[in-house]
């Protein structure tokens, strides 16, 4: 049986001077690009320049929102804001890459959320719902990446979006389906072979592995291969290869 799984990356996240990834590299492995909006990372013209060197390579591309936090990178957990003034600033970021990316002739497919915003909305169903709602607001017919067994999951089919279910290489999994909270021994697999078998449980096998010893059935539509890592380009084309070599087609989700 011939399996397709996609591979996604966030990108764009450089600024002015400043140069965060190999992102050129990574869009020669990847099908799928999810680009900085300009509150966590990025700006109107790294932004730009993503786009057109994904369309060169014929990557898609989506939006990849956060908390207005560059100084945190977005990593930091932020309350306190009136839910309605989030909201506008996710359609504005999505809204945004939406024009670029109309601009630049390449349709955007996706919105992913980044960083302490998805790790709070996978948990909190009113967080959720606000982010579901925001991408639904801008264009109903984008697919919303998330993970699985998560709140943000639940309310993007609620609200009748399309969902990618998304998995993890270098992160452990709880036996309630979620990430492994960093803070928490194990949570970040470094071993590439431990890496590589648990990608393989998943879309071969169909389940995830937890650090309970669960077996928890997953379909998923697309793997997270992080590009801000120590070795990200070298790490992403042996996890691709070895799919390959397991009889897994590489594609994306959604084509622009």
């Amino acid at each position: 049986m011939t399996r397709t799984l996609d591979l996604n990356c966030d990108m764009g996240e450089s600024f002015g001077a400043y140069k965060l990834g190999e992102d050129a590299a990574m869009l020669e492995l990847v099908s799928t690009a999810n680009i900085a909006c300009g509150f966590h990372a990025g700006e109107p013209v790294v932004m730009r320049r993503t786009i057109r060197m994904a369309k060169a390579a014929g990557v898609s591309i989506g939006a990849h929102p956060s908390f207005n936090d560059l100084y945190g990178f977005g990593r930091r957990r932020i309350s306190g804001e009136r839910p309605e003034d989030l909201e506008a600033q996710l359609i504005y970021q999505i809204a945004a890459m939406q024009g670029m990316a109309a601009v630049e002739g390449h349709r955007m497919t996706h919105v992913k959320t980044h960083g302490a915003l998805g790790n709070m909305a996978a948990v909190d169903p009113d967080l959720a719902a606000l982010c579901v709602r925001a991408v639904h607001a801008v264009d109903p017919s984008l697919t919303f990446i998330s993970l699985p067994y998560s709140e943000t999951y639940a309310a993007a089919e609620k609200l009748g979006l399309a969902v990618a279910c998304e998995i993890y290489a270098d992160r452990s999994y709880t036996d309630a389906g979620e990430l492994t909270p960093r803070s928490e021994p194990g949570a970040v697999i470094h071993d590439p072979q431990q890496s590589l078998d648990q990608v393989l449980e998943m879309v071969v096998n169909g389940v995830i592995p937890t650090t309970g010893g669960a077996r928890l059935p997953v379909e998923p539509a697309t793997l997270c291969v992080h590009g801000d890592t120590p070795g990200a380009v070298e790490i992403a084309r042996t996890l691709r290869s070895a799919l390959e070599a397991n009889g897994v087609t590489i594609a994306a989700f959604a084509q622009p």
